[in-house]
Order: structure tokens, then C-alpha cells, then sequence
């Protein structure tokens, strides 16, 4: 296993080893811990149901844009110097 140093908030620290205390685990083991734990929340709150309220709600864009999205920035001008 390798070692890696990080600097935390006091009040996270103070969480780490409360727990650390109360499970007689080691704050190393904590850490690691919550860090496993943490990926799968991470996807969790990245999922479709968290944003499905914002799909198609930009108006003026067409309906194939994810297919055509080359197609449609090169109609707009996007990239393109323009003057000042």
C-alpha cells in the first residue's frame, strides 16, 4: 500500500477520529473507508434522475444536435474570429 498526504479541515478531522475511537478502527481505516464508499455516491448523484428536469429545456436548438453537433456550431459561427 502506498502513503499519501492530505491536508483536512479540523472539523473533519475531528469526525475521523471520533469514529476512529468509537469502531476501534484506525483513522487510516476510516479514510479508506469513506473513500470506497465514496465513488458509488458520486455516481449516484450524477444519474440521469438528477438532471432529467433539465433535458430539453434550451430553447432554439434543433432536435438532432447530438448527432449533428459539428454541423450546427460550423452554422453558428462558434470557434470563428469575429470582429470587434
Amino acid at each position: 500500500m502506498r502513503t499519501l498526504t492530505v491536508r483536512l479541515p479540523e472539523p473533519l478531522v475531528a469526525d475521523i477520529e471520533a469514529e476512529s475511537r468509537g469502531r476501534k478502527l484506525s483513522k487510516s481505516d476510516v479514510v479508506r473507508e469513506r473513500l470506497e464508499r465514496a465513488p458509488r455516491q458520486r455516481r449516484r448523484s450524477a444519474s440521469l434522475d438528477t438532471i432529467i428536469d433539465l433535458v430539453g429545456s434550451v430553447k432554439g436548438l434543433p432536435a438532432d444536435l447530438s448527432v449533428h453537433k459539428k454541423k450546427h456550431l460550423n452554422a453558428t459561427g462558434y470557434g470563428k474570429k469575429h470582429p470587434r
